[in-house]
């Protein structure tokens, strides 16, 4: 069962990644709009 943790852990970091650029840029627009 070595995958299932390998697989969930890669779908955690790329979610995690999604997120960070999500944020990042709606933070970039909030700077933007100021």
């Amino acid at each position: 069962m070595w995958y299932f943790t390998w697989i969930l852990g890669l779908t955690a970091a790329l979610a995690l990644g999604i997120i960070n650029v999500m944020w990042y840029e709606s933070r970039e627009e909030r700077k933007e709009n100021k």
